[in-house]
């Protein structure tokens, strides 16, 4: 039973990071506010995604098909909802200066701010519970809705994979980011204000 159980966490850590990992609106969003303000923005903003991941990794997991039936119901709602926001995000950014944040980014409210803001973004793409449900079913494991340990420990591992990458992101951006000089800084905050956009534009016209 415990070596079931551990390699149920391996697979959930192994899936959970890798489906956090392609570099999206999100991760262009955790760069951004780790170059702009302080750490601990960008690494808020990567818990709150890693927290909408879990969720949808929870989801997939425990086999919740009335929540699945619902996500699916709404999907044109939640994605329109997602491609505005994500749209207003990246004006923002754009028009904005680089280190405008650095003064007030570890406060309580704009941490707050932070985490919920890429947890709902996050959410905001339900094709995340079909990339879970096409990675379980690769890694061989089923909904484990009848054995509430097991399905536990697999979410877990998501939660563990998921925040793994987003700290780990968030770290090495911080890292660098002394070494870039302010020219530099505006063109990436540029840069992220369009790829935002673009994401958005995409998003909305996948839904015509």
């Amino acid at each position: 039973m415990a070596t079931t159980l551990l390699i149920l966490f391996i697979k959930g850590t192994l899936i959970g990071f890798a489906i956090a990992a392609p570099v999206g609106p999100i991760g262009i969003l955790c760069i951004r506010r780790t170059l702009s303000g302080r750490y601990a923005l960008g690494l808020f903003t990567g818990l709150g995604a890693g927290l909408a991941d879990t969720f949808y990794g929870a989801v997939a997991g425990f086999g919740l098909a009335s929540i699945s039936d619902f996500i699916h119901h709404y999907d044109f709602y939640i994605r329109l909802f997602g491609g505005f926001l994500i749209a207003w995000i990246g004006v923002s950014i754009f028009r904005s200066h680089p280190r405008e944040l650095s003064q007030d980014s570890s406060s309580e409210g704009s941490l707050i701010q932070a985490f919920t803001s890429a947890f709902f973004l996050t959410l905001s793409n339900p094709i995340t519970l079909l990339a879970f449900a096409a990675a379980f079913a690769a890694m061989g494991i089923k909904p484990v809705h009848d054995s509430l340990s097991q399905a536990s420990i697999l979410v877990a591992g998501v939660f563990v994979g998921a925040t793994t990458w987003w700290i780990s992101l968030s770290t090495a951006v911080h890292l660098m980011h002394h070494k870039l000089s302010e020219t530099q800084l505006l063109w990436i905050n540029r840069s992220s204000g369009i790829m935002l956009f673009g994401f958005s534009i995409y998003i909305l016209l996948s839904l015509l």
